[in-house]
């Protein structure tokens, strides 16, 4: 069997795997404030920028409106953000965090320490890891560009 195709050489299984035994760990954890891991990436994105719109915070996410959508109405639905149309263009929708949501924020901090804690790594280790993964989705999305850009030529 060709070494190359076996699966423990694979960096998309490994990032897969990472991934899911991320996002497990965090629901575990956020369960406890009654957050699943996307609302909790969404209101990360809020807690650092509020008053973002709609179409800004899909971009933040990598989530279509489809997907952003209900995820954001059961936030609303829990008192944690509220949505309201510009008052400069009403066909923008912004995201905004309630009082409820912004006091989120401590228990989430207190959430990401302990989970860090338990991780037997490095902190050096961890931030690295989270440069070598931004530059993969930065070199795979100028790839797709270029062979959109390809495909588009006659």
């Amino acid at each position: 069997m060709d070494s190359d195709l076996r699966l423990e050489q694979q960096v998309c299984f490994a990032l897969y795997a990472a991934s899911r035994a991320s996002t497990s760990a965090y629901r575990h954890a956020l369960a406890s404030v009654g957050l699943t891991y996307p609302q909790y990436l969404a209101l990360l994105a809020l807690w650092e920028e509020d008053g973002l719109t709609v179409r800004q915070l899909g971009d933040r996410l990598l989530l279509d409106s489809g997907t952003l959508s209900p995820l954001l109405s059961r936030l609303e639905h829990a008192g944690l953000v509220e949505r309201s149309r510009s008052a400069d263009d009403g066909r923008r929708v912004l995201v905004r965090l309630t009082a409820a949501g912004a006091r989120l924020r401590a228990e989430a901090e207190t959430i990401q320490c302990s989970l860090l804690d338990r991780l037997d790594m490095p902190e050096e280790d961890l931030a690295q890891l989270r440069t070598l993964a931004q530059r993969l989705v930065t070199s795979l999305e100028r790839a797709d560009r270029v062979e959109g850009a390809d495909r588009l030529d006659p």
